[in-house]
């Protein structure tokens, strides 16, 4: 897959994007990523897992644009840029206080520009 569909979901459920394009070796892009909030909840209840794995191995993935502005980590985001490429840009919703780093968040090397959007 060289071009991803488009997500246009600002309201997710859990696990509902995770695993999504793992080991897409060919995307270079992402798709946008519009929603605002991932939730955490218990049970069947929020986003949990929603974006967890979702780039994981996509070697050549070098631009992602997520508006989310609550912190990405285990529950939300977990290793979802595993094995991205070493470089690249990251689009990030100037509202979020978050910076996380690595595999959970944003790419290790990436350069990261923030939106107003």
């Amino acid at each position: 897959m060289t071009l991803a569909p488009v997500l246009p979901a600002t309201t997710l459920t859990r696990g509902c994007y995770g695993c999504m394009f793992q080991k897409c070796t060919s995307l270079t892009t992402a798709p946008e990523l519009p929603a605002l909030l991932l939730e955490n909840g218990g049970g069947n209840l929020g986003s949990d897992g929603c974006y967890n794995w979702m780039f994981d191995g996509c070697t050549n993935l070098n631009y992602i644009k997520a508006l989310f502005t609550n912190t990405p980590g285990n529950t939300l985001t977990y290793e979802w840029v595993k094995n991205v490429s070493p470089t690249g840009t990251f689009i990030k919703n100037s509202a979020a206080e978050w910076n996380v780093i690595g595999d959970n968040g944003i790419p290790s090397g990436w350069t990261v520009i923030e939106t107003n959007e």
